[in-house]
């Protein structure tokens, strides 16, 4: 599915904390004003701190994409790039506040930028983030409350 966004994983980072990823303007994402169609671009960024964090945090979590905020800031007429980034401070915090809370909610954000780093695009993602035992129980109380 990741490949009809017309993006491409360019990098990623051997404990997957980085991933970095390219968008060309080619006929299969040219929208009708000549630029990256929108949607090409926020499909583009949607799965991606969802799949680092699955792989990240490990078995024992679940991770789901909450929200996006997109604010597109100008038109994408060339080749676009974006940075998915967790620290491993943001990894230890993500960590504690499942420890404390069982569940959290973090917001990343991310830019999409030209080849002279103008911001083509800014995202706003909100993920949510469980403990996986806390979670199915939730599930299971949610179920029985129906």
């Amino acid at each position: 599915m990741y490949r009809r966004t017309t993006a491409k994983i360019i990098e990623v980072s051997d404990d997957l904390h980085k991933v970095v990823i390219t968008i060309n303007l080619n006929w299969k994402n040219r929208n009708y004003a000549g630029s990256i169609f929108a949607g090409s671009m926020l499909s583009a960024t949607d799965p991606i701190y969802m799949i680092q964090l699955i792989q990240i945090l490990g078995d024992n979590y679940v991770i789901w994409d909450k929200s996006v905020e997109a604010r597109y800031k100008k038109p994408a007429k060339s080749r676009v790039f974006g940075e998915f980034i967790f620290t491993a401070e943001e990894i230890e915090n993500i960590k504690q506040g499942v420890a404390d809370k069982n569940e959290i909610d973090i917001i990343k954000t991310m830019h999409l930028v030209d080849a002279k780093q103008n911001k083509i695009a800014t995202f706003n993602k909100t993920l949510y983030i469980a403990d996986k035992g806390f979670y199915k129980q939730k599930l299971k109380q949610r179920r029985a409350n129906k």
